[in-house]
């Protein structure tokens, strides 16, 4: 099965959160509320700066790609 990159998820628990799944390496569900983020890779080893560089393009991304998913639905 091929997955898509991004995902989005929601929990009843949760109503206000708005989560987003990276399911490429290094795998992390983001919460683009407050850009709280649990990672699913242990990252012991790797560059910090490349981790952070990274981070920081996939964080805007993973907002695109929420912005544009809503759009759908506005249409």
């Amino acid at each position: 099965m091929t997955l898509p990159k991004f995902l989005l998820a929601d929990n009843s628990k949760y109503p206000e959160d708005i989560f987003v799944l990276h399911t490429e390496f290094p795998r992390f569900m983001i919460n683009l509320k407050d850009d709280q983020i649990e990672w699913f890779e242990d990252l012991t080893g790797e560059s910090e700066e490349d981790i952070a560089t990274e981070l920081a393009d996939l964080m805007d991304k993973a907002g695109e790609f929420y912005d544009e998913e809503m759009k759908q639905y506005e249409d």
